[in-house]
């Protein structure tokens, strides 16, 4: 809002807060002039919303503007209506509180249109589902239905309602819609008998004689000429160019589909307003006697057909109140029809669900009227405005007090003129007008509108805001009839006409039997059996408006006052006379009075100083301290006085306009010293880039250039491409190198670079060698020479190799340490390697457990605590290498011999011949079992029996052509041997050799002595 008043000479100021005089009536229409012109229809007064009718469409209530104005801080943008809604949403919804919206101004000003654009906002805003949506239509074709049968065309409005709606939104606790109620008061039942000149009937009675269907009139007995009935011609234009009866006649239909009514329901409802026109064509005459009677009896059939009883009720009229009597009934017909009505659709509207809900309510009244000749109807008009004003100003001031209590701020009480006084002099019980008139229509005999006005000059006549002809001073009387009485208002003085007060206050009671459902449901028999005393109009008016006044003090309040700027709906024109009159009797300079006796402006101190922090050295551009101290430290910089502002616990307040218009002009330099700076800045960066964009087309078109000539030898055209290829080839490969010896991956490169790609690969790979190469300790060249030498005997001939490799050799296969004594047996020979073995006697193949003890220099076969034979490696004499292997020892042959079974498919048996000493041969056979064992078999050879499992080859014992499935299992002396013979290696190559052979699962490695 702030960023407008640097316009305020163009537009004005949005919150009429900020006016300097803010007591001038002349500053406040110049401000509302300024805006209306710059077609700115809306202005605050605090929170109270100033609404002119623009009597043009604007493009201001789009969806882009509901979206701009929900969820947005209040005072953020420009005044709106939907401001007013949102805020009052947002609040409920985080509060948990009820509010309601009072939209007032007299016909013509824009109240009903408002209370729609509020309803549309919240059907789009608000969260919904397919359930809820049924709610919302509901909510929104209600208008349509109330507007047909509540709203007239008067002088003043084309579509001017004639009656008070208070609408309750209810709302579920996630803000979404979900039920409604309505509250009707005082509907303008003259209007069904009495239009004036230039003014029509409501607009139900139009609407079904120019779009109800022919079959429906027929069976209504009516015509489509509006001409033809008394009730509609009396104003004299029952067509009128900007209303289409026919199209708003399809959307009232398509809208009692949606609210739920039943086809019966419509039926009856048509057939009541049918009977209203034909009362209004009933026509009496004067027998001899003096008695009204009907000649023409036509019009009483079609009643009787389409709503009423055929029962016949004589009642000795003359023929003026004959005439009286038919307007009364169709006035009370279709003022209890109305009333239906409302209620019907309350029950559309309802939420079953009991849980608690939210409500938002919506008040659209007529405002305050001052009319040539003011009726009755004037007099309850004017009476309900001087209660809400009463509420407005109530409310105002409560709110301001509290706000002020809040922020911990001084309270000084306001001078304001209280109406309280008024609201006494109509309603107070036995003295007030209302009471007064009670008792001169209910007391027996014949009450006169003169004795009602006797009555009052009697009771009210030294009460200082009542008038008549007889109280006034001379140059006052000349302005009232003998007949009126006047009253001032807060809004100012108007005349009433006491004629008719009396006739109108009577209540009609009748029409119980009626055969239509509706008219049964509004005079209920009940009625006629009550002694009790009715109540008058204006007794049950005054009920109802204490109740609406109830409800409304138990919700947080938002105001809507509408103004209309013509009486001829010209879209532009401003009429000085005609505005300055209504903003007197909505009360907005006593409002306006209220609200500026403090503080005109309050801000949060983030908000304040977010603004204008940019006016202080200290708060520039960045503030890190408490938002309170930086606004502090800003209006001392400032130069603010001490008298001008107060500091809350929340917000700054600002006591003149002058302040605030000072402070923002101060501001809006700045802005533009700083826009000036930021411009050239803007500037100087928009030339930098665009050098670059130009650098930049530069290179692009050279490196087009180089990509086409990549191919060529090195030269001007290409240098540049080549070098980026070969930097991005570099510093890729950088990332991908190989990570040692064994990893062959290797970042292909580009056509140009394939050759350096090479050199390098081989570079790298010869710099991991020479990194691995210094990196191994000499153990582990050690155990490295011993894989070699493992590797030419094992490789290829040994399932499993592979996964062996990496595999590092043990010293010893004994879970136990080696017997001391043994030790000390071998001489501190150093040992190599220790394996237990299993010994088969020649004789018999009995199993001994043994442990095998290689050292530097001979083999030990030890048991327990004894060497049972030792070894040297000098005795051994050789080995020989054929189709089968020969294992020489001193005292011991072997031959290896291959047999094969065929007894079984996939499996072998191999036999291992030997021969020790000078004679002694045996045989051992090795075959495939269910489990392993080693045994003595019937023929006296010695079986080692293996489970069934293809998991490797021969072991080096046997010739290369051995079966895969086959693991011998040999002497480990003979292996070592044979590794002694073969490689002329030392012993302790030996351990390292054997880890590649593989053992019988549960068994040791086998030793034939």
């Amino acid at each position: 809002m702030e960023g407008a008043l640097i316009a305020r000479d163009r537009v004005g100021v949005q919150d009429f807060v900020l006016l300097d005089s803010h007591t001038s009536e002349t500053a406040f229409l110049n401000n509302l002039r300024k805006r209306y012109q710059e077609n700115l229809i809306y202005t605050y007064i605090g929170t109270l919303l100033v609404s002119v009718n623009p009597y043009k469409e604007l493009d201001i209530y789009t969806m882009t503007q509901m979206q701009l104005y929900r969820g947005v801080n209040f005072f953020e943008l420009p005044p709106h209506l939907y401001a007013i809604a949102d805020n009052a949403y947002r609040v409920m919804c985080s509060e948990y509180n009820n509010h309601f919206i009072l939209i007032s101004g007299e016909s013509g000003a824009g109240k009903t249109e408002a209370s729609k654009k509020i309803l549309q906002y919240y059907a789009v805003t608000c969260p919904t589902t397919e359930q809820l949506q049924i709610v919302r239509d509901r909510l929104l074709l209600s208008n349509p239905v109330l507007e047909a049968f509540g709203n007239a065309k008067t002088l003043r409005n084309d579509n001017s309602s004639r009656f008070g709606k208070y609408m309750d939104i209810q709302f579920d606790f996630k803000g979404a819609p979900v039920g409604g109620h309505i509250l009707s008061y005082l509907i303008e039942k003259s209007r069904v008998v009495h239009q004036n000149h230039g003014e029509r009937n409501f607009h139900i009675f139009y609407q079904l004689l120019e779009g109800g269907d022919k079959d429906l009139l027929c069976w209504l007995g009516l015509e489509r000429n509006p001409q033809k009935y008394s009730y509609l011609i009396q104003g004299r234009c029952a067509k009128v160019f900007s209303i289409n009866d026919k199209n708003d006649w399809k959307i009232v239909r398509k809208a009692f589909s949606i609210i739920d009514f039943s086809e019966k329901d419509i039926e009856h409802l048509f057939g009541i307003v049918a009977s209203v026109l034909h009362f209004g064509n009933i026509q009496f005459e004067e027998d001899s006697n003096g008695h009204a009677i009907i000649r023409n009896g036509t019009q009483i059939k079609w009643i009787s057909k389409v709503s009423l009883s055929s029962q016949i009720v004589l009642s000795p009229l003359n023929v003026d109140l004959a005439f009286y009597a038919r307007d009364a009934v169709a006035k009370a017909i279709y003022g209890r029809t109305f009333t239906w009505l409302v209620n019907k659709i309350n029950g559309s509207l309802a939420n079953k669900d009991s849980t608690r809900k939210t409500v938002i309510g919506l008040l659209d009244i007529y405002g305050f009227e001052v009319l040539d000749t003011n009726s009755f109807e004037q007099f309850c008009i004017n009476y309900c405005n001087e209660k809400l004003q009463q509420l407005l100003i109530e409310m105002t001031l409560k709110a301001e007090q509290e706000e002020y209590e809040l922020e911990g701020i001084e309270w000084e009480p306001i001078p304001y003129f209280n109406n309280k006084i008024i609201c006494d002099l109509v309603e107070q019980k036995y003295k007030g007008i209302i009471s007064i008139l009670d008792e001169e229509c209910l007391r027996p005999g014949e009450a006169t509108d003169l004795s009602f006005l006797e009555k009052l000059e009697e009771k009210v006549g030294d009460h200082a805001h009542f008038v008549t002809r007889k109280l006034a001073d001379q140059k006052t009387r000349k302005s009232i009839d003998w007949v009126d009485f006047r009253l001032l208002h807060y809004a100012g003085e108007v005349t009433y006409c006491a004629v008719g007060k009396c006739e109108q206050n009577v209540s009609l009671e009748v029409l119980c039997n009626s055969k239509n459902g509706i008219i049964r449901d509004c005079f209920l028999l009940s009625e006629l059996d009550n002694r009790r005393r009715p109540e008058t109009v204006a007794t049950q008016f005054k009920n109802s408006l204490t109740s609406l006044i109830e409800i409304l003090m138990s919700k947080e309040p938002s105001y809507v006052r509408c103004i209309k700027p013509n009486e001829n709906k010209e879209p532009g024109k401003f009429d000085d006379y005609l505005i300055r009159h209504q903003v007197k009797y909505l009360g907005l300079m006593e409002h306006l009075r209220v609200r500026r006796a403090g503080f005109a402006y309050r801000r949060k101190y983030e908000l304040f100083l977010q603004r204008y922090k940019s006016l202080c050295p200290a708060t520039w551009p960045h503030w890190h301290g408490p938002a309170a101290e930086g606004v502090e430290r800003l209006i001392k910089y400032i130069g603010y006085k001490p008298e001008e502002y107060k500091l809350g616990r929340t917000k700054i307040f600002i006591r003149f306009p002058k302040t605030l218009f000072a402070t923002e002009d101060a501001f809006e330099l700045r802005k533009h010293l700083l826009g000036m700076v930021s411009a050239c800045w803007r500037g100087a960066l928009a030339r930098k880039e665009a050098k670059k964009r130009t650098w930049a087309v530069q290179i692009i078109r050279k490196f087009i250039n180089g990509f086409i000539n990549r191919k060529k030898p090195l030269c001007p055209e290409n240098v540049e491409f080549v070098r980026l290829v070969q930097y991005t080839y570099f510093m890729k490969l950088r990332d991908h190198l190989p990570k040692n010896v064994l990893d062959k991956s290797w970042l292909q490169p580009p056509s140009i670079l394939e050759e350096t790609s090479e050199m390098l690969q081989k570079i790298c790979i010869r710099n991991l060698v020479r990194k691995y190469c210094r990196g191994v300790t000499a153990e582990r060249k050690v155990q490295l020479q011993q894989k070699v030498v493992a590797s030419a005997i094992f490789r290829g001939k040994k399932e499993g190799y592979l996964q062996s490799i990496n595999q590092p050799f043990m010293e010893t296969r004994l879970k136990n340490d080696i017997n001391p004594k043994v030790l000390q047996l071998i001489h501190g020979e150093k040992i190599k390697y220790v394996t237990p073995v299993v010994k088969y006697d020649r004789n018999g193949f009995k199993a001994r457990e043994r442990l095998l003890v290689l050292t530097q220099s001979a083999a030990y076969v030890v048991e327990m605590a004894k060497i049972k034979q030792k070894i040297d490696y000098a005795t051994l004499k050789g080995n020989g290498v054929s189709h089968c292997q020969i294992f020489s020892f001193p005292s011991m042959n072997l031959r290896v011999k291959r047999q094969t079974s065929k007894t079984c498919n996939s499996l072998s048996t191999c036999s291992l011949q030997f021969r020790v000493g000078s004679g002694k041969e045996g045989t051992m056979i090795f075959t495939v079992g269910q489990e392993p064992q080693i045994f003595k078999a019937k023929n006296g050879q010695l079986t080692v029996v293996r489970f069934h499992l293809n998991t490797g080859n021969m072991t080096c014992a046997f010739s290369s052509d051995a079966q895969p499935s086959w693991r011998a299992r040999l002497t480990l002396s003979c292996k070592c041997l044979l590794y002694k013979l073969l490689r002329k290696r030392p012993p302790f190559l030996f351990q390292r050799a054997e880890m590649c052979m593989t053992k019988l699962p549960g068994q040791h490695l086998t030793y034939i002595r």
